[in-house]
C-alpha cells in the first residue's frame, strides 16, 4: 500500500504555466483558475504571451507563460514570482526560470529536453538544470510518453495526442494542491461540446497526471491546500477583464431599457470583447465587425443617433484611427463609450503586453476642444462596474466617454461574485419630453448640468439635423459665429466638468501617512500590495488610487495636499503625474515610472518607495 500523502496547509501559492505558444499553457492556467474560483479562493491572473502568431516551435521567443495566484483570502497580484513553475519545453526553463522562487517546485517535460531542445534553447551542455544552477526540487518526468500511452487506444493521431500534453501537467499540478477535477471535466465538455471525443481525451489524461502525482509522491511526500477562509454566499466565476467589460456593457444596457450596439475591428488585446458580445445576440446585442477601425467608430456614432447604447473597442493604434469619429461624437453631443484597451507603443510597439501609454491621448488627443470623461479601471473584476458606470455617464450627459484598461488587466482574470442588477444605480438619459414637441431644437439643454436633451429620429414633432459642422446654440442650424463657437466650447467642457463622480478614496495609513502612493488604472493591486507590506514592516503609507481621471474628483487637491510626501506611481514616463501638477496648484510629487511591457513587481515598489521615505 502507498504511503499517505501529507497535507499542509497554505494561505497563497503561485503557480506559472509554461510553454511553446502551441502548449496549451493559457488554457491549462485558465482551468487551473477557474476551480480555485469556484471553490471560493482569491485569484488573479497574468497571461503572458509573444505577439509571433506561431513563432518555431521549441524557440525561445516562442514561449508562452500563465501565471495564477491563489490565495485563502482575496488577492490583488498574480504574484511577483511562482512556488511552482512548469516548464514544457528547454525553452520554458529557460526563459521562466527568473520567475521562479528560490523554494520554488519545478516541473518539467523530459521528452521535451533532448538534445534538439537543448540546442534550439542555446543549452551548451545536456544538463540544463546543471548549467542553469537550479537547486530547487525538479519534478522530472517523461510526460510526453506517458500521455501517449495514456491515449494509445484512443485512435487518436500523434499531433492530436501531443495537443493533450497540457492537461497531464494540470492534472499534476491539480493533485498538488488537492483540487477537484470534476470542475476541469465540466469545463472541457463545455469548451469541446462538439467534439466530445476530445474532451473525453483530455479529461483521461488530466486523471493520468493526477494519478501519477498520486502514485509516486512527486512532491517528496506532501500535498498541499488552500482553504478559503471568508466564504460570502453567492455564485462565483473566474472571468478576464474583456469579458467582465462586456457584461457590464450589457447590464448597462439591461438598466437603460436599450438595445446595444458594439461597431468594432480585431485588434490585440481588444478583441474578446467583440467575440464576448457577438455571443448575446438573445439579449439584444448588436455587433458589427468592420472593415477598419474608422467605421468600427462612425458606425458606433451612427447607432447611437439612432437611440442605441453605442460602444466601439479598440486598442492605442485604433484610437489614433478613431479620433475624428470620436470628435464627431463630441461636437453632435451623443452618447458613445470608447473601450481603449491599452497595450505597449507607440506603433505596433508591443502588442500582447500592457503599459497606461494612452491617458495623454484619451484625454486630450483630438483636434479642437474637446473634453470627454475619461475612466480607467483598476482589476479585471473592476471593469464590470467600469464599463457600467461608462455607460451611466455617457447616456445621462450625453457625451463619448473612454474607458481605460490595459492588457494586463483585460486578460488578467478574478474570482467575481455575480453582482445583483438591481443594486446598481438605475440610468435615466435625458430624452424630450411631450411639452417640447414642435419647439426643440438639438442643443436645448438642461439649465443645471448643460446637457442637451435626447430626440430620438422618427419621434413626430422633434425632427432635428446633427453634424460635424458647429451649430447655433439656440437654432441648432449651422453657424461660425465666433461669439457661438466660443459659447459651444465652454458649453462642451462645462457639462464635462459638472458630471459628479465619487471622491477619491485613501486606503491604509489615512490619517498619519509619511508617504501617500497615488495610482491609476490597472496598477491597483501592485500599489495595495506594497502598501500593505510596508504597513505590516512599520511604515506608514497610505494609497490613493484614481478611477475617475475627467473629472477628477472634487477632493483631489486637498488629499494630495494632506500628506509629506507623494508619489506617483505609473506604467508610462509620467503622464498621470503631469496631469495631476497641471490640475493642482503647487503639487511637486516624486514619480516612480516604467514601461517594460510587464506588471510591476511589488517588490521594487517597496524598495523604491522605502527610500523616498528616507529621504
Amino acid at each position: 500500500m502507498a504511503e499517505q500523502t501529507k497535507v499542509m496547509a497554505l494561505e497563497k501559492v503561485v503557480i506559472r504555466f509554461s510553454g511553446d505558444s502551441g502548449d496549451g499553457m493559457q488554457l491549462a492556467g485558465n482551468i487551473f483558475s477557474t476551480i480555485s474560483a469556484t471553490v471560493g479562493n482569491g485569484i488573479s491572473t497574468f497571461p503572458d504571451y509573444p505577439a509571433d502568431i506561431r513563432a518555431p516551435q521549441g524557440s525561445l521567443t516562442g514561449v508562452s507563460g500563465f501565471q495564477v495566484h491563489i490565495g485563502a483570502d482575496k488577492v490583488f497580484t498574480p504574484g511577483d514570482k511562482c512556488d511552482v513553475l512548469v516548464a514544457m519545453n528547454a525553452a520554458a526553463l529557460k526563459m521562466q526560470y527568473k520567475f521562479a522562487k528560490s523554494t520554488a517546485c519545478i516541473i518539467i517535460d523530459t521528452d521535451c529536453f533532448q538534445k534538439a531542445d537543448l540546442e534550439k534553447a542555446a543549452f551548451k551542455t545536456d544538463n540544463p538544470i546543471e548549467e542553469m544552477g537550479i537547486k530547487q526540487d525538479v519534478i522530472a518526468a517523461p510526460i510526453t510518453q506517458m500521455v501517449k500511452d495514456c491515449l494509445a487506444e484512443t485512435g487518436m493521431d500523434n499531433k492530436s495526442m501531443l495537443k493533450c500534453r497540457n492537461m497531464f501537467a494540470l492534472g499534476l499540478v491539480c493533485w498538488l494542491f488537492n483540487r477537484d477535477l470534476s470542475i476541469a471535466e465540466n469545463f472541457l465538455r463545455e469548451k469541446f461540446a462538439k467534439k466530445p471525443a476530445v474532451a473525453e481525451a483530455n479529461i483521461k489524461v488530466i486523471h493520468a497526471g493526477y494519478d501519477y502525482g498520486h502514485n509516486t509522491h512527486a512532491s517528496a511526500n506532501h500535498t498541499y491546500k488552500v482553504e478559503t477562509k471568508v466564504k460570502v454566499p453567492g455564485k462565483y466565476m473566474d472571468i478576464s477583464g474583456n469579458k467582465a467589460t462586456a457584461y457590464g456593457l450589457i447590464a448597462a444596457a439591461e438598466n437603460a431599457g436599450l438595445r446595444l450596439f458594439l461597431g468594432s475591428y480585431p485588434i490585440t488585446p481588444a478583441t474578446d470583447i467583440l467575440h464576448e458580445l457577438s455571443k448575446h445576440k438573445s439579449l439584444g446585442v448588436m455587433t458589427v465587425q468592420c472593415e477598419d477601425e474608422i467605421s468600427g467608430c462612425a458606425t458606433a456614432v451612427g447607432a447611437s443617433f439612432a437611440g442605441a447604447l453605442a460602444v466601439t473597442s479598440t486598442s492605442g493604434p485604433g484610437v489614433c484611427l478613431k479620433s475624428e469619429a470620436m470628435n464627431l461624437a463630441v461636437i453632435t453631443e451623443l452618447p458613445l463609450v470608447v473601450v481603449n484597451v491599452q497595450r505597449g507603443g507607440p506603433s505596433t510597439g508591443l502588442p500582447t503586453k500592457s503599459e497606461q501609454t494612452d491617458l495623454l491621448q484619451a484625454l486630450f488627443g483630438r483636434n479642437g476642444e474637446s473634453p470627454m470623461p475619461v475612466l480607467a479601471a483598476a482589476s479585471p473584476t473592476h471593469c464590470f462596474d467600469a464599463a457600467y458606470e461608462a455607460c451611466k455617464i455617457a447616456l445621462e450627459h450625453m457625451t463619448p466617454v473612454v474607458l481605460l484598461t490595459d492588457a494586463f488587466v483585460a486578460n488578467g482574470s478574478g474570482a467575481w461574485k455575480l453582482p445583483e442588477l438591481s443594486d446598481y444605480p438605475a440610468i435615466n438619459p435625458p430624452y424630450v419630453t411631450p411639452e417640447m414637441k414642435e419647439n426643440y431644437t438639438p442643443y436645448q439643454r438642461n439649465p443645471e448640468t448643460d446637457v442637451r436633451y435626447w430626440a430620438i429620429p422618427g419621434q413626430e414633432g422633434f425632427m432635428h439635423i446633427l453634424g460635424g459642422l458647429e451649430k447655433d446654440s439656440n437654432t441648432g442650424a449651422i453657424s461660425t459665429d465666433s461669439d457661438n463657437h466660443d459659447l459651444m466650447c465652454r458649453l462642451r467642457a462645462a457639462k464635462v466638468a459638472k458630471i459628479p463622480v465619487p471622491d477619491v478614496k485613501v486606503e491604509g495609513c489615512v490619517d498619519d501617512a509619511d508617504l501617500l502612493i497615488v495610482g491609476f488604472g490597472g496598477t491597483y493591486g501592485h500599489l495595495y500590495s506594497a502598501m500593505e507590506e510596508m504597513n505590516a514592516a512599520g511604515r506608514k503609507v497610505a494609497l490613493a488610487h484614481f478611477v475617475n481621471l475627467n473629472p477628477l474628483p472634487a477632493n483631489t487637491a486637498e488629499v494630495l495636499s494632506r500628506y509629506k510626501k507623494v508619489v506617483v506611481a505609473e506604467q508610462n514616463l509620467g503622464q498621470f503625474a503631469g496631469y495631476l501638477r497641471m490640475k493642482v496648484d503647487g503639487f511637486v510629487p516624486y514619480q516612480y515610472n516604467e514601461v517594460k511591457g510587464q506588471p510591476f513587481v511589488v517588490s521594487e515598489l517597496v524598495d523604491t518607495f522605502t527610500e523616498i521615505i528616507n529621504k
